[in-house]
């Protein structure tokens, strides 16, 4: 005798139809997403000090500058952002800092460790793309993290990268 909670199962066709996973979609953030609430972007950078014979500024950062958005951390996100390489090769970049402008961090100085991303890619983005801004996906953790360029806040790792479309 086939039971009530049976019968419900193949009228709905879930004993029959095999189940389908959906691919998660990533949520999509920006730049200020990174700052943690309530902290604006204003808060993060002080006054700093201006170089006027070289016509450089050295902002000083105040300990807003290394305070993360918890709430992101281990969310599959998908962000714009530019390409500093740590090393290269042949087929091009695999490791690189994620940043939110053209520059960052070639010119002294990096944006603050909140603003920066550490990447690792699962393919290399090719060295003749390295200017085009690219949309990376993956999933974002956060922990500060010292580099050659600067202190990083977050990472992605083996992350999926395409190119940033206007």
């Amino acid at each position: 005798m086939v039971n009530r909670r049976t019968t419900l199962m193949l009228l709905s066709g879930s004993l029959i139809a095999p189940r389908v996973a959906l691919a998660a979609t990533a949520r999509e953030i920006t730049w200020d997403d990174l700052l943690p609430p309530g902290v604006p972007y204003a808060e993060i950078i002080g006054e700093g000090d201006m170089d006027e014979a070289n016509d450089t500024w050295a902002p000083i950062f105040d300990e807003n500058a290394t305070k993360l958005n918890e709430e992101l951390d281990g969310a599959y996100i998908k962000m714009p952002g530019y390409i500093i390489p740590f090393d290269m090769g042949s087929d091009g970049v695999s490791n690189f800092m994620l940043v939110p402008y053209v520059g960052a961090c070639i010119h002294v100085p990096p944006p603050p460790a909140n603003q920066l991303v550490l990447v690792s890619a699962s393919e290399p983005w090719p060295r003749d793309k390295l200017w085009d801004a690219v949309w990376v996906t993956g999933t974002l953790s956060t922990h500060l993290q010292d580099t050659s360029l600067g202190q990083t806040g977050y990472s992605i790792s083996r992350a999926k990268m395409e190119l940033y479309e206007w």
